[in-house]
């Protein structure tokens, strides 16, 4: 395994076009059904709000928020041990990365049913926009399970420092089917491990307030939504990464390289863009760029 990560991708479109999006969410839950019978599935399907459209979005960047994959693709190499200043992610798709310390602590990020890492990690976070983010029944191996909603009511609330990774979240607000608001009830995660800071961004659905970037708080890394419907427009969620001030922008949650290649034409604007041709990177503080740059790992 590299300790850089840059040059061409692979991958393709996961749906053709828009009109199966209603046949994909349905081969989805036979899926769930037959393989999780008597353990709820309904309620995971049914619990989370937000596949509604984000202002300001083009109808024509959407694609199937159906099941990406069941399980990461390809078997996974013997990890290479880190240096104590270096962070490894391995993006294993959709809005799922795994995070790895050099401690040896393993992070998933999005953790759910349908993409996730081929080892329980040790610390899962999770979204509830719906349920390609999030878990009912999370691995009885995970140690530590950390919702971005609280759901006794209320924001959640979580700063932890779990072996050599400290891991907080900043509240944000969230969309309904109704197209309503509601506040407070879903996270962006931020992990701090080796001198950096990652910012995984989750099913967001709103530009960052003042009061959002000062919880935020110094990011180096931030793990970006780019569907530009589903989340934010485009144009909303680059304003959003440059408010942040991250010093590397890794897109997540696309649905076809289309749909990628949309975001970057925009971003090449105001970014550097650069491809990947594996889906880990290990980072360390002084390979930070000094301009942010968009760095594409393969995957979808």
């Amino acid at each position: 395994m590299g300790r850089s990560a840059f040059s061409p991708p692979t991958g393709g479109a996961w749906f053709a076009a828009l009109r199966v999006r209603r046949l994909a969410a349905v081969v989805c839950a036979a899926i769930c059904a037959i393989s999780n019978l008597g353990a709820g599935v309904g309620a995971a399907l049914a619990a989370p709000p937000a596949l509604r459209l984000a202002q300001g979005a083009d109808p024509s960047a959407l694609q199937p928020e159906g099941c990406p994959r069941l399980l990461a693709a390809a078997p996974r190499p013997a990890p290479v041990a880190l240096r104590r200043d270096e962070l490894r992610l391995t993006f294993v798709g959709h809005a799922t990365f795994l995070i790895e310390t050099p401690a040896g602590l393993r992070v998933a990020t999005d953790y759910n049913d349908y993409v996730k890492p081929q080892e329980p990690p040790h610390v899962a976070t999770m979204n509830r926009a719906h349920a390609t983010h999030f878990t009912l029944r999370p691995d009885p191996g995970i140690r530590h399970v950390l919702r971005g909603w609280n759901p006794e009511g209320g924001a959640a609330a979580h700063d932890v420092t779990i072996d050599d990774m400290r891991i907080r979240n900043v509240v944000t607000n969230i969309r309904d089917f109704a197209g309503g608001t509601e506040r407070g009830a879903n996270s962006i995660f931020v992990f701090e491990a080796a001198q950096i800071c990652v910012a995984h961004l989750g099913h967001l659905h709103h530009p960052l307030e003042p009061q959002n970037i000062r919880e935020l708080g110094r990011v180096d890394v931030v793990l970006a939504p780019v569907d530009g419907g589903y989340t934010m427009s485009t144009a909303d969620m680059l304003q959003t990464i440059q408010s942040i001030g991250a010093q590397l922008v890794i897109p997540m949650h696309f649905f076809s390289q289309s749909t990628l290649q949309r975001f970057l034409d925009q971003a090449r604007e105001r970014f550097e863009i650069v491809r990947s041709d594996s889906p880990v990177v290990t980072l360390t503080r002084d390979s930070l760029p000094l301009r942010t740059r968009v760095l594409v790992l393969p995957g979808r």
